[in-house]
């Protein structure tokens, strides 16, 4: 049959690997097939998307070299049956997230590419079949890699399907679980996160250490579970990487599927440039979008934000975008970003993260909670901030630069040998730079 011949010739042009996990077991669906338009059925959606998205076009090609005509490619699921749209009755309210998604936020607007590829579809895969394919799906990457994005998305298809989605940060979940444990109303929040159909949740790893809500996640992870109810966790580390989680949390993290999303590649980041001007309606020529692409950070969203930000500047200027005026305006958010950051903003963090009042951290106390505190407030300055070692023994009222040298000597000791203190010094990382 001339379909297993074509999958025979792809298994020439992917490795062997790929061809065992994806290729082999499809299934030429010759009855939905026509000359222009050819079916193949896959096990599971996540190989069909997977598939649809990675290898039609190559498929495509090689029918076009045996027959001349270059059909659509098309992957569907074996044994899949086709389901009429749910009827909305009368005087039934839309069900709504209780958290407001960005609805730019959609799997459209996803620029796919071989670093988040695998993440993608697997997302999709669990947005059109909630609760029956990978749960929890676990999605872990650094920061500004899209791993909001796909949440989001599985968000916004869902609640098009009439489903109740809450999407929260895990600070947000921490934050509500206080508010009603104080005011004896947890009945409320049980009712809230355990009726939902899907519940998604960013940043899974500022649980770490949290053992109250800890033990709180744990039951509503079981409850939902149980009941079919899809999950959706994102994370800056894989589960087993997360100091200061109960293991228990980690093992039902891993139950379902985990996906993750690599720094991308130059192309991809030049097609999320492109993307980001074609929705935003900002015209920038090729030259300027390889400056950009190769010069920027894999951060999208900086990326993003600094599109907007030549945008505007061109607007009130009244200037075009050409690459002279993008590496200018380049430039000066590099010196921006070194100034942003100042050592009171750094205090500000630390203070209330380790309960200690700001003016003790300044002050020349010897308290062993109060030096230590001092110590990381100097560590995360020298790497956050331009300040030098002399000007910080100045700030804190130190004889000399010596004494920095000495409280930065003292943290990467502590770093090397304690995960969870390294996990900490993460986290004020993280919340410093989004508390700017």
């Amino acid at each position: 049959m001339l379909a297993d011949k074509i999958l025979e010739m792809l298994k020439d042009e992917i490795t062997s690997i790929e061809y065992q996990r994806y290729i082999k077991d499809l299934k030429f669906d010759e009855k939905s097939s026509k000359s222009n338009y050819i079916v193949f059925l896959a096990k599971n959606p996540l190989i069909a998307n997977w598939v649809k998205t990675k290898y039609s076009k190559k498929i495509a090609k090689l029918y076009e070299l045996k027959t001349g005509i270059k059909p659509e490619v098309e992957m569907r699921v074996k044994n899949a049956t086709k389901t009429s749209k749910p009827k909305i009755e009368k005087g039934i309210k839309k069900p709504k997230s209780s958290t407001k998604l960005n609805p730019s936020y959609t799997f459209e607007n996803f620029v796919v590419g071989s670093s988040n590829q695998f993440a993608y579809t697997a997302s999709l895969s669990v947005a059109e079949k909630p609760g029956k394919l990978y749960n929890p799906l676990f999605i872990y990457g650094g920061v500004g890699l899209g791993k909001t994005h796909l949440l989001q998305a599985i968000g916004n298809y869902n609640l098009q399907r009439e489903k109740s989605v809450i999407y929260i940060t895990i600070e947000q979940f921490m934050n509500d679980f206080t508010y009603h444990l104080r005011n004896q109303t947890m009945d409320r929040f049980r009712e809230k996160y355990r009726k939902c159909d899907l519940l998604l949740i960013d940043d899974v790893q500022f649980l770490s250490r949290k053992e109250q809500t800890q033990e709180e996640f744990f039951h509503t992870f079981n409850e939902l579970h149980n009941n079919s109810k899809q999950i959706v966790l994102t994370s800056d580390k894989h589960p087993k990487k997360i100091a200061g989680l109960e293991e228990r949390l980690k093992s039902r993290f891993e139950w379902g599927l985990i996906a993750d999303i690599q720094p991308p590649e130059l192309e991809t980041k030049i097609a999320i440039i492109k993307k980001k001007c074609e929705l935003d309606g900002i015209y920038l020529d090729n030259e300027t979008i390889n400056y950009l692409a190769t010069n920027l950070d894999d951060n999208i969203r900086e990326i993003e934000g600094i599109i907007i930000k030549l945008n505007a500047y061109a607007s009130l200027m009244n200037q075009k975008i050409t690459l002279e005026f993008a590496k200018s305006v380049l430039k000066e958010q590099k010196k921006e970003q070194e100034k942003n950051i100042t050592i009171d903003d750094i205090i500000k963090v630390v203070s209330n993260e380790l309960n200690i009042k700001p003016s003790e951290i300044k002050s020349r106390s010897r308290s062993r909670k109060i030096v230590n505190a001092r110590r990381i407030v100097i560590y995360l300055a020298r790497n956050l901030t331009p300040n030098s070692m002399p000007s910080l023994a100045q700030y804190f009222g130190m004889k000399d630069h010596t004494s920095v040298s000495h409280a930065m000597k003292r943290i990467n000791e502590i770093l090397q040998k304690d995960e969870n203190f390294k996990v900490q010094i993460e986290e004020f990382i993280n919340k410093i730079k989004h508390s700017m």
